[in-house]
């Protein structure tokens, strides 16, 4: 953490320092652009603030609510035609979506309303720990990428660029918890998706803003069900009796780990694990009970976990190899795998390549770094992949810097807050004139 901490500092220190060779890159509205983002940033973390202090945790339906009246109040003061979609159907409070319909090629805008802290957390404030830092629920996962999308359109309209933009808006509230069904709970973004040329996830990403995401690794959930015999103890392995449930599902596993555990950005985690006489799972799969005694052969197991792949293509294939490997039974046993479909994969398209070659150069522009891609394996997955299928060029993990998300430790650095807005709002604004070839997908 400490080299984290320092890296973002030198960053800070080194984008103060480029300022003036930045201006020689910049056209003169792209440089109103950036004077307006450092004009306003006191007024940015004051944003910041506020809906960090809302606690939104996925279940406070009130609390998501609280947070999109906050920023959809500054989207319409924006000219965007907002409207909210009740979560009823999916179980969750709702997203919050706004349109603005310009001349130019349709961008998809996508952040999340909610945190993984609940009212009970005792994780509730922000809180100001220097000039430049600022811990809080939520500040970088993902409101402080929130606050980057809405800071980066005020400035665009500010200098009067804002009205050439077609870009859509999507805050879910349910990102962190997903409601079900999951095709409900996505519909408004898949919906939005249609038509758009480019799409930009607003996730913290990996904290270092030297890199963005243009591969996610998707994630389904998977039961194993294994049966055997139930006998005395004394008796297993005869021919009556079998190898029972547990040594069934051992085998399993075992050939999962043998058959597939060398491929490339490929995991399968077993995370719960249950056999004896009686087995009982609860419907949320991560927590149930069991009962046996080691002189009776095991009636029933079952395993839970998870499967990460980079591509539909992956995906399938691991599927395949993983149900073949489940049909051939020890003596005496049965076993079934079932899949739960979660979130997809995003793969590492030309497009994405080229949206990122893009925001680099926007970068290197403005005077800051160069920006490359984060290694798949270290991205999890996020609302962006839901339109990897839809959408010839996305980009991700652009949000606010900081680190320790998901934990009391929670930091944002909000040295970054004007560098991320002046990167997305030069993007957008370059992406608004003219839009890079991506019909490779």
């Amino acid at each position: 953490m400490r080299e984290s901490l320092l890296l973002l500092a030198a960053l800070a220190l080194g984008t103060r320092a480029s300022g003036q060779a930045a201006g020689a890159t910049l056209s003169n509205e792209e440089r109103a652009l950036v004077q307006h983002v450092d004009a306003e940033n006191a007024r940015s973390i004051a944003l910041l603030q506020r809906i960090v202090d809302i606690n939104s945790g996925t279940m406070n339906f009130a609390g998501v609510r609280r947070v999109a009246d906050v920023l959809r109040v500054e989207l319409d003061s924006l000219g965007f035609t907002t409207r909210w979609i009740d979560g009823a159907s999916f179980h969750r409070a709702g997203h919050l979506v706004a349109e603005h319909a310009g001349p130019g090629p349709k961008l998809l805008l996508i952040g999340h309303l909610d945190t993984v802290f609940e009212p009970s957390s005792p994780f509730q404030r922000f809180e100001r720990l220097d000039d430049s830092t600022a811990r809080g629920p939520g500040v970088i996962d993902m409101k402080g990428g929130d606050v980057v999308i809405i800071s980066a359109l005020r400035a665009l309209r500010a200098v009067g660029l804002l009205a050439r933009l077609n870009v859509t808006v999507v805050f879910h509230g349910d990102e962190e918890d997903a409601g079900t069904p999951l095709s409900e709970a996505r519909r408004a973004l898949i919906d939005a998706a249609h038509g758009a040329t480019s799409a930009i996830g607003f996730e913290d990403g990996s904290g270092d803003p030297r890199l963005a995401v243009i591969s996610r690794r998707g994630d389904e959930s998977w039961t194993l069900r294994t049966t055997g015999t139930p006998a005395h103890s004394s008796q297993i392995f005869q021919k009556e009796v079998g190898a029972g449930a547990v040594y069934e599902a051992t085998r399993v596993l075992s050939e999962f780990y043998r058959q597939l555990s060398g491929e490339r950005y490929l995991t399968f985690n077993p995370g719960l694990a249950l056999g004896g006489t009686a087995v009982r799972v609860d419907s949320t799969g991560v927590a149930g009970a069991a009962e046996g005694k080691a002189n009776v052969v095991a009636e029933h197991m079952t395993v839970v976990g998870d499967l990460r792949t980079i591509s539909p293509e992956q995906l399938a294939r691991a599927k395949r190899m993983m149900q073949a490997i489940v049909a051939t039974h020890l003596p005496n046993t049965t076993a079934e795998l079932t899949f739960d479909a979660g979130y997809p994969p995003m793969a590492p398209t030309a497009g994405n390549r080229r949206l990122l070659t893009l925001y680099d150069r926007v970068s290197r522009d403005l005077g800051l770094w160069p920006v490359t891609a984060v290694d798949p394996s270290k991205a999890g997955a996020a609302d962006v992949s839901f339109v990897a299928d839809l959408v010839p060029m996305k980009i991700d993990g652009v949000g606010l810097s900081g680190h320790d998300d998901h934990t009391t430790k929670e930091t944002a650095d909000l040295r970054m807050l004007p560098v991320q807005t002046k990167r997305a709002a030069l993007l957008l604004y370059r992406l608004s004139i003219k839009t890079p070839e991506a019909s490779d997908r």
